[in-house]
């Protein structure tokens, strides 16, 4: 009864494997560079930087503004004429007004534009455009990285997948292995302690295939985070990996100064910080500018009293006025303060400069490092698949010697373990010499350029 669920659970699972879609490396980039969060945000950060280098922020474009207003007032007023007489001899009665009503309309357009700033908006534009190119280069950088990671997970996934079949196939020699024990013991050929062991391998094979099976799903859940995909999504990987031709990887390395991500943003720091200095000199130049505005005018004056005693009434009042004016500003001394920035822009220059060298030395450093650490990779996974090759030639002669009851069972346990070993090793080898590679492609500049 317990074989016959051994049987039946790998038979559900083996078919529930079967139906698996394949998910491709080409689309597991696809779906990375479409859908990873990191990425997007790096997008969305490009579009900031294209708003910014437009013309629309520039500083060439006139401004043009528009005002208007209402004013409104309602009077009551009382004069008094204290000691005055009528020529009847009646005192002077007082002048009332009541509810007098006065209001004024305005409106306004006012054009202004700057003719010439000392180049401050022209250097500061093209700050703007270098600023986009930045931008553009740290989203690159965002999605060499996400790659990376990406298939850092990926050969995980493959690896894993890999090691469960290894287990997988273990389990099946220990299953015939206690098949074997079980016959040989009714013929009176082994005793009961040989079926013992043939179980306890088993179950220990069983427990190894259920871990890893958990990792692989674990492992599944991890990329589909990277991709951002449903997490129970399933599917299988490419476990086949290829490698690129030294020759073509030696091409890419001699222009690592020409394509590696932090040497080119050096670059684009080191011509902003050159800009920079030029807007800061602008300071030292006059400004030109135009202005221009037009206007209309209401005014309604309520009625008032004038002496003696009468009411001028309400007027209406109605103007239009048209200005034109030109207008030079020169800060010839600003307290220093132009003369300051100057010289801290070009420090900071200076101090790009600096960078510039530290980098291209780190740059340098860490690829010397990733091709060692690359070919070193590649003769361990060639020693460990030559490594496979001896150990199933070394469990196959075990086998036979272990059917003819030539060896012992431990003497056969151990050749199966040791191939076990050596095919999880070969495995281990073979993702991290093609991770270490593409660490060499990032570092080149090439990883985005390459199929893989």
């Amino acid at each position: 009864m317990k074989k016959l669920y051994i049987i039946l659970f790998f038979s559900f699972y083996g078919g529930l494997f079967a139906q698996e879609k394949l998910l491709t490396k080409e689309e597991a980039i696809q779906s990375a560079l479409e859908n990873n969060f990191g990425i997007k945000i790096a997008k969305n950060d490009i579009k900031v930087a294209e708003n910014n280098k437009s013309i629309l922020n520039s500083g060439y474009l006139p401004t043009l503004t528009g005002n208007s207003g209402v004013n409104y007032n309602k009077l009551n007023s009382n004069t008094e004429y204290p000691g005055q007489f009528l020529d009847s001899g009646e005192a002077r009665p007082d002048l009332e007004i009541n509810d007098a009503e006065s209001n004024s309309f305005n409106a306004s357009l006012n054009l202004n534009y700057t003719l010439f700033d000392g180049l401050g908006r022209y250097y500061s534009y093209k700050q703007l455009k270098e600023q986009y190119q930045l931008s553009a280069l740290q989203a690159r950088e965002t999605i060499e990285s996400t790659v990376v990671q990406m298939f850092s997970v990926y050969f995980q996934v493959a690896r894993l997948t890999e090691n469960k079949n290894v287990l997988k196939n273990a389990l099946e020699i220990s299953n015939d292995r206690i098949k074997r024990a079980e016959y040989a013991f009714e013929y009176g050929q082994n005793t009961k302690l040989d079926i013992l062991n043939a179980q306890v391998d088993a179950t220990n094979d069983s427990i190894s295939l259920l871990n890893a099976k958990q990792q692989l799903t674990n492992a599944k859940r991890d990329l589909n985070v990277v991709l951002s995909r449903s997490l129970n999504e399933n599917f299988q990987v490419d476990t086949i990996v290829s490698f690129i031709s030294p020759l073509l990887l030696d091409s890419y390395i001699a222009k690592v100064n020409e394509n590696n991500v932090s040497l080119l943003r050096n670059e684009k720091n080191l011509k902003i910080n050159e800009y920079d200095i030029k807007v800061n000199q602008s300071g030292y130049l006059p400004t030109v500018g135009l202005s221009g505005s037009y206007g209309w005018n209401l005014n309604n004056s309520a009625p008032s009293s004038f002496l003696p005693g009468q009411i001028i009434p309400g007027t209406s009042r109605d103007s239009y006025n048209l200005a034109v004016g030109a207008s030079l500003t020169w800060n010839l001394f600003d307290g220093g303060g132009t003369t300051v920035r100057v010289r801290n822009s070009k420090i900071a220059y200076q101090n790009q400069e600096l960078l510039k060298e530290q980098i291209t030395l780190e740059v340098n450093r860490d690829v010397e490092n990733a091709r060692a650490i690359y070919s070193n990779l590649l003769n361990i996974y060639q020693i460990q698949e030559q490594n496979v090759l001896t150990n199933e030639n070394n469990f196959n002669r075990s086998k036979e010697q272990f059917q003819l009851g030539r060896i012992s069972s431990i003497e056969f346990r151990q050749a199966q373990i040791n191939l076990l070993n050596a095919n999880t090793n070969k495995n281990l080898a073979k993702y991290d010499a093609k991770l270490a590679e593409l660490q060499l492609l990032q570092l080149t500049g090439q990883l985005l350029n390459v199929e893989y």
